[in-house]
């Protein structure tokens, strides 16, 4: 066998195991890396770690799976008796971890003006912070062309201000140390919208976070600072009823079905967890087709934008929402 037809042969063994490899993972090629050859989540014992979104879905999850490693967690949204709930939980199944450990602390993200006294609580129970989970957010179900400006407002206010305002007070104390870790949660929503329809405030948000977040990274490689955008695809959370529709302070309402095909909480706040513990520059996680779709719309524009005009925005919406019923005014 002469070279030209050895790198042929070879070519296409990469090609069929890549291709046969998006059958059994859920998430991408890095993180499935990371789970299995990485760094543990163990890695990240005696860390101090602020999640917001903490009181359900994600945010729970994730608190979860770093409690067994013996993380120190801040844990905060706006209801106090299920971040209570939260941390019994990580109590019962964290490693070392005792009841000072596990800091539970209500606040509203948007309330800013209080983002420096929140923080300067964490600072004052633990004497330090390692690493902040900005998880709190809302997502959205709308035709593009119905929604108010003021529900855009409202997402970039939760979705992005929110997360800029206590992001920034962090990275400034973690460049005194010159050393720390902003995470945030996105969406595969914020790498390729495409997939996405009938959600345009919610895209264009998450959009923005990757935009404010990959300029940091690069800022602040000088002073060790990293950042993660962790990119979860459908996950079976209470998110759907909270959504944002077109018309302010108005709720989408409807929960998600137990047939849909979603990553389940626990999965996705594994992951996530793993993401952190490799400081991960970006990682998405989902069950089918959206990893092997998200490859092909990012790397392939081309044939993603043939696919997306193929296929249509109902069956967009149907693989993500499943059963769900709204009016896309599309026949």
């Amino acid at each position: 066998m002469d070279v030209f037809a050895l790198i042929v042969v070879v070519a296409v063994i990469f090609i069929i195991l890549y291709v046969s490899a998006f059958l059994f993972v859920d998430c991408d090629f890095a993180l499935a890396w990371a789970e299995k050859f990485g760094k543990p989540i163990g890695s990240l014992a005696g860390k101090v770690v602020w999640i917001t979104g903490a009181s359900s879905g994600i945010g729970e999850n994730l608190a979860l799976a770093l409690a067994p490693a013996g993380v120190k967690l801040v844990l905060s949204a706006r209801r106090e008796n299920e971040l209570e709930r939260v941390k019994k939980n990580c109590l019962k199944i964290g490693k070392n971890l005792s009841d000072k450990d596990v800091l539970v602390l209500p606040m509203d993200v948007m309330a800013m003006d209080k983002h420096e006294q929140y923080f300067q609580m964490v600072i004052d129970h633990f004497g330090q912070l390692d690493i902040l989970v900005n998880n709190a957010g809302r997502s959205q179900r709308a035709n593009w062309e119905d929604i108010s400006l003021d529900v855009d407002k409202a997402m970039f206010d939760l979705n992005v201000f929110a997360v800029l305002s206590l992001s920034r007070i962090a990275v400034r104390y973690f460049m005194s140390k010159k050393e720390g870790h902003i995470v945030v949660t996105s969406s595969v929503t914020g790498v390729e919208s495409s997939m996405f329809p009938f959600s345009a405030s919610y895209a264009g948000a998450k959009h923005a976070l990757h935009g404010y977040f990959n300029a940091l990274r690069s800022e602040k490689l000088p002073w060790n600072i990293s950042v993660t955008l962790l990119c979860p695809g459908p996950v079976f959370t209470n998110f759907l009823a909270e959504s944002f529709t077109d018309k302010p302070g108005e709720k989408f309402g409807k929960p998600v079905q137990a047939t849909d095909k979603r990553m389940s909480g626990e999965r996705c706040g594994y992951l996530c967890a793993v993401a952190i513990a490799n400081k991960l520059n970006e990682a998405w996680m989902s069950l089918l087709p959206y990893i092997p779709l998200l490859y092909l719309f990012v790397y392939y524009p081309n044939i993603g934008s043939f696919l997306a005009r193929l296929l249509g925005p109902k069956f967009f919406l149907k693989i993500r929402d499943s059963k769900v019923k709204m009016d896309t005014k599309i026949e």
